[in-house]
């Protein structure tokens, strides 16, 4: 597995690209008009392990939310901008660490340059955002509906655009329902910018669909060293999706640390409840994020301790706390 050399970003102290270690952003799914409820999930989503939260900013009361959010969060906080490029200004006047816009929907140049001129005065990175479903008409026409070569392009030319105005401190991100179109998509951009790109599966669906298609296309996207993960949107609660971001860098051996539970499948030998106590086992284990181990909980003799190759760590809290 190999790393993209990228152009280094800092949002909010927070660092991405240059081969920085790969970072957690999930989005809340709280009105951000609503300070005190966005605040509560951005905490429990910092107890979690998320390191960049990011909020829909429909409103000018949202955008004016985001000074007293900041007040009482630790993490940095990304401002989503759709349409009204004073959203946008205002975000960063009340202390956004970064903003994503889609410069397509932003409107005309000068917005635009409104914008980046903000931005440059904060210091505040860009995320230029392409989807799927907001593809340009003109390039639906050109390439005969969406295909990666349409989302590349579209990517390029806001990119483009924004250099134009004189600024370089830009994130990329190409999002579709299709997994492997979105693959493809970030295999061909990379060749092309030195951007680090932020990488989700757009639309994934329900909690169970959803984790399976982000799971599938942000693993195989962080093995070619594609960039940053985005959460997994679902209907679910944001903080599941950490989880298993979580889970998936540490399978891929991007993040180290915490303490690792495997189980057996089960089968006709097992005589407990196995499932329940690996769960018990995770629940308890999420809590030592200072330790770099393994805990196996197995179901017989056949995948039990001793057996070669098995973990065969015992956390001593365990048993402290009557497990």
């Amino acid at each position: 597995m190999s790393r993209r050399d990228t152009k280094k970003i800092n949002i909010g102290g927070r660092v991405i690209g240059g081969g920085s270690p790969v970072l957690i952003q999930s989005m809340c799914n709280t009105k951000t008009e609503d300070i005190r409820g966005t605040a509560a999930q951005i905490l429990r989503l910092e107890q979690a392990g998320c390191d960049i939260i990011r909020v829909a900013v429909p409103t000018m009361e949202a955008a004016l939310a985001l000074r007293e959010i900041k007040k009482e969060i630790h993490i940095p906080l990304v401002a989503d901008i759709h349409f009204d490029y004073r959203l946008a200004i205002a975000a960063i006047e009340n202390g956004a660490d970064k903003i994503r816009i889609n410069p397509g929907n932003i409107g005309s140049r000068e917005r635009v340059k409104a914008v980046v001129d903000k931005a440059r005065e904060y210091g505040v990175p860009i995320r230029v955002g392409v989807n799927s479903g907001s593809l340009e008409k003109q390039l639906l026409e050109k390439y005969g509906g969406v295909t990666v070569e349409g989302l590349v392009e579209s990517a390029l030319d806001k990119t483009a655009l924004i250099e134009e105005l004189g600024y370089d401190n830009l994130v990329i991100s190409i999002k579709s329902s299709d997994v492997m179109m979105c693959i493809k998509a970030h295999e061909m951009i990379a060749e092309k910018t030195s951007y680090p790109l932020h990488i989700g599966i757009t639309e994934a669906g329900t909690v169970n669909a959803g984790n399976i298609k982000s799971s599938v296309g942000l693993g195989i996207m962080l093995y070619q060293g594609s960039g940053i993960p985005s959460g997994f949107p679902s209907p679910g609660d944001p903080v599941e999706e950490i989880k298993t971001a979580k889970l998936i860098l540490g399978a891929l051996g991007l993040r180290k640390g915490g303490v690792e539970v495997v189980s057996c499948p089960t089968c006709g030998r097992t005589s407990i409840d196995l499932i329940g106590l690996a769960n018990q086992v995770e629940t308890m284990a999420a809590e030592f994020d200072d330790l770099d181990i393994k805990v196996a909980v197995m179901g017989c003799a056949v995948n039990g301790p001793g057996r070669p190759g098995r973990p065969t760590w015992v956390l001593q809290a365990a048993r402290a706390r009557g497990f």
